[in-house]
C-alpha cells in the first residue's frame, strides 16, 4: 500500500507533466528559428521557476 505522500508526488509529477507538455507547445510554436525553438524548450523545463519568482514579486509589493 502507497503512502499519502506517495500519491501526491505522483499528482503534481503529472499536473507538472502537463504543464511542461503545454509550455513546450507553446514556446515551440511561438519560435521562428530552430534556436528559438530549442530556448523554448529550455524555458518550458523550468517554467515553474518563472511562476514561482513571479508570484513572490507579486506578493512582496
Amino acid at each position: 500500500m502507497g503512502t499519502k505522500n506517495e500519491n501526491m508526488s505522483h499528482t503534481s509529477s503529472a499536473i507538472y507533466g502537463l504543464g511542461f507538455i503545454g509550455a513546450a507547445f507553446y514556446y515551440i510554436q511561438i519560435a521562428s528559428s530552430f534556436w528559438m525553438g530549442v530556448v523554448g524548450f529550455l524555458k518550458a523545463i523550468i517554467w515553474p521557476v518563472f511562476v514561482v519568482y513571479e508570484l513572490l514579486s507579486f506578493l512582496e509589493a
